[in-house]
């Protein structure tokens, strides 16, 4: 039987779903985390603690396990735990991106130079660093402008700023987010800069793409009908297929090709996210890894492919039935939250569920939980997901829906 290595952080949404395709598969699983998992000393061939801010530790430990319980594949499941399935893969001999390349991606600085080098379109840019004058670093790149970590995802912390009294309420609150213990210990010396750059206008997209060898397959190219201007950007609704020209859809693929190549990129899936305006497109990032939260739920393929075992059986090696997206159109809602305090009680979700097209609500927060939206909050109340004959279609359910929800937050 083939023995797989899932990487999956505590903190992740995606462990049920890998599990699941794992199962359909009739593949054995390993889970490795970053804590010891309570249950580890009864199920040593199950269960590994492994250190992700340190590669090469987790590539030695893994190394030791795979001599008595040898592995055919290893698979992380995001951006956490991308170097590190990298440098397991390299001292186990079995097909990956290389540590240098999933580095690239997780480090949003280098990943610019690079792409800049290779003549990718991207916004101007600087590094900065906590303990330099925010006015001075913005004047290369000019204003409106925007600063992000180099390590965090899902926006948290990206916020613009459009002359230097913005600039410096949004550093300030920035450093906020980066100097949390647990922050800085996530991003070490990364926690301690910073990059600023120039505001790029346009209708924002993500590619959803799996790697084969160096050669992009697109799987779906997601539109986000709400308009992300700042100051904060906060990710709502992902609808697929996507509405714009097909000559515009295929500009966005060859800039997520160029992208992959330019970092190195070569196997597995990716997630690009990137924008559209007069001059074309602009590669705002992409990332060695899969589409996070639970988004993925919005995608089949073939005959009612999950993601998550397309992703394994390109690990494994294992035929794969069709690339090709179901016809029907799809979407999710990621629940924004929309202040801060205390989850008391969620109300509306069977008239959300009664609206037509919509398939399920995921909520993933709880009563009793205390909520912290964007800049400095990571995570969402939960998920909408709908399908429909078209995208606008869907897009209206997933609205009508978010209406009929009401999250009370004392």
């Amino acid at each position: 039987m083939l023995r797989l290595l899932l990487l999956l952080p505590t903190r992740t949404y995606r462990t049920e779903a890998f599990l699941e395709a794992a199962r359909a598969l009739g593949v054995e699983v390993v889970v490795a985390s970053e804590r010891a998992n309570a249950l580890a000393a009864e199920r040593p061939d199950e269960l590994l603690a492994l250190d992700f801010l340190d590669p090469a530790a987790a590539a030695r430990e893994a190394a030791e396990f795979a001599r008595t319980h040898p592995l055919d594949a290893v698979v992380p499941v995001d951006d956490d735990t991308t170097v590190a399935a990298a440098a397991i893969s390299a001292a186990l001999g079995l097909p990956h991106n290389s540590v240098a390349s999933a580095a690239a991606a997780r480090d949003k600085h280098l990943m610019r130079a690079l792409l800049a080098r290779a003549g990718v379109p991207v916004p101007r840019y600087t590094l900065a660093s906590l303990d330099e004058d925010p006015g001075a670093v913005a004047a290369s790149v000019g204003y409106p402008c925007v600063v992000k970590p180099l390590f965090l995802s899902a926006s948290r912390g990206v916020i613009r700023a459009d002359d230097p009294e913005a600039l410096w309420v949004a550093v300030t609150r920035l450093r906020a987010i980066l100097e949390d213990p647990e922050v800085a210990e996530r991003g070490g010396e990364a926690a301690r800069h910073y990059l600023v750059e120039a505001f790029v206008p346009g209708q924002e997209v993500a590619l959803e793409g799996l790697l084969l060898k160096g050669e992009l397959q697109v799987l779906a190219l997601f539109d986000k009908p709400d308009p992300l201007e700042g100051p904060f950007f906060e990710e709502t609704i992902y609808v697929t297929p996507s509405r714009l020209p097909a000559g515009v859809q295929a500009e966005l693929a060859a800039a997520t090709a160029r992208a992959a190549e330019a970092l190195g990129l070569r196997e597995g899936p990716v997630h690009a996210e990137l924008r559209w305006n007069e001059a074309g497109p602009w590669v705002i990032e992409i990332a060695a890894r899969s589409i996070g939260g639970l988004c993925s739920r919005t995608l089949r393929f073939g005959t009612g492919l999950a993601l998550e075992e397309l992703i394994l059986r390109h690990a494994l090696g294992m035929e794969i039935p069709s690339l090709e997206r179901e016809a029907r159109a799809a979407g999710v809602m990621m629940l924004p939250i929309p202040r801060r305090g205390t989850l008391r009680e969620i109300r509306g979700q069977e008239a959300a569920l009664a609206v037509p097209g919509v398939e399920e609500i995921a909520i993933t927060a709880h009563p009793g939980q205390e909520l912290v939206p964007l800049p400095e909050g990571a995570a969402y109340l939960g998920f909408l997901f709908a399908r429909a004959e078209t995208t606008e279609e869907v897009e209206a359910a997933l609205r009508k829906a978010h209406r009929r929800l009401d999250f009370v937050i004392a």
